[in-house]
């Protein structure tokens, strides 16, 4: 069975770029782990879980499976996780991935491994792809020379103030599509598309929520899974 680990935030993970891979993936029988830097259950964003912000269907489906979910509510510690046990890792985004994932020694050693390695790939979506501008491998970073899509700027600027404070107070600590370009990407967030995501060799990125389901069919479709027979 083609299995993949969850990488995923306990200060603030989005929901639907969580729970739409998550549940897509093992609508089509891929065994699904979900990994925290404590192992303690990672914590939603409560903003996207807010009808008002995201519509009443996505808060809805997010809050059943975020509550009921066995994985989501019995995480694996971050550093017990070894890349070659799973066919991919996914990095849901989430303003939270700052503060923790994207700078978490343990999650740059997963990214490296499943896409420099011989195997495996990576699915890294939104604010989680920042943490691409603190992973290396051979002394310069992974990212380098790789095309790349990410949270944009141009969408930062409508959530924080201009001292970088969002909406509950925290401190943005950087903008992540300054730093992935600091570390020599290629980015493109393709502004003017309804969704963005960009495949460059085992490592896939996804712009933001809106991209969730795309991201999550690329996926699919770099494992070579094809949709689950009827019964």
């Amino acid at each position: 069975m083609t299995s993949t680990l969850f990488v995923v935030s306990e200060h603030g993970y989005w929901g639907e770029e969580c729970i739409e891979p998550l549940t897509t993936l093992e609508e089509h029988d891929l065994d699904v782990t979900v990994a925290t830097p404590t192992g303690e259950p990672p914590v939603v964003d409560e903003r996207s879980v807010d009808p008002d912000n995201v519509g009443e269907e996505t808060a809805n489906q997010v809050r059943e499976v975020q509550e009921n979910h066995p994985e989501l509510n019995d995480p694996v510690r971050l550093a017990k996780a070894t890349a070659v046990d799973y066919d991919a890792i996914v990095f849901p985004g989430g303003h939270g991935t700052e503060w923790d994932v994207n700078q978490d020694s343990h999650a740059r050693r997963l990214l490296r491994n499943a896409v420099a390695g011989t195997e495996g790939k990576a699915l890294v979506v939104c604010h989680a792809v920042g943490l691409l501008a603190f992973t290396r491998d051979d002394g310069g970073f992974l990212v380098e020379g790789r095309a790349v899509t990410g949270f944009p700027n141009e969408w930062e600027e409508g959530i924080v103030d201009e001292d970088d404070l969002m909406p509950d107070g925290r401190k943005l600590p950087y903008w992540v599509e300054d730093e992935v370009r600091a570390a020599d990407a290629d980015w493109d967030a393709e502004l003017d598309a309804d969704t963005s995501v960009t495949v460059d060799g085992d490592l896939i990125t996804a712009r933001g929520p809106g991209s969730s389901a795309q991201a999550a069919r690329t996926l699919l479709d770099e494992l070579d899974v094809e949709a689950p027979a009827d019964d």
